[in-house]
């Protein structure tokens, strides 16, 4: 129904941890540029990558490693990553460079980087680590920074950005 009302794209997170199988059914369906994988990522010494994927905003870590979910995710047929730092997120201190780099280095799909943005300067090392797209909120909604501001110092820094 979203996308018959105009909706380019679905992004799915807890529903597709929870089965799987329904990033296949909606790439199946409706074509992987449809489908964008929400993680919610945090680090965790639990896993093999030290990074576990969480739901409920945060507060509940799954056994899920998240390089491995995202290379499961693509392989069903994931069209981007949406990858949120549970860690960074809120903080304003910057990007997790570190996940963004390792989810760069297993994925064939972009890279949407979230999570710590607090000033220009962050947004050109987490293109430069990798992601293909960063993702703001409480710096823009706060007033705090425009997308002129974001678009203007990541320009500056050699990054392609649309006018």
């Amino acid at each position: 129904r979203l996308l018959g009302h105009g909706a380019d794209k679905i992004g799915v997170n807890s529903a597709a941890i929870a089965r799987p199988a329904l990033i296949n059914e909606i790439a199946d369906r409706f074509g992987a540029q449809v489908l964008v994988l929400s993680l919610d990522v945090k680090r965790s010494a639990a896993v093999d990558s030290g990074f576990v994927v969480t739901t409920h905003g945060g507060r509940t870590e799954t056994t899920l490693d998240a390089l491995a979910w995202a290379r499961e995710a693509i392989d069903r047929g994931a069209g981007e990553l949406l990858v949120n730092s549970i860690d960074a997120d809120g903080t304003r201190e910057g990007f997790d460079l570190e996940l963004v780099s390792l989810m760069r280095e297993i994925s064939s799909v972009p890279v949407i980087a979230s999570g710590g943005a607090g000033s220009v300067e962050h947004f050109a090392p987490a293109v430069h680590a990798g992601a293909d797209a960063v993702l703001a909120a409480s710096v823009f909604h706060s007033g705090q920074l425009t997308v002129g501001d974001v678009k203007s110092a990541l320009a500056a820094e050699n990054v392609e950005v649309r006018a």
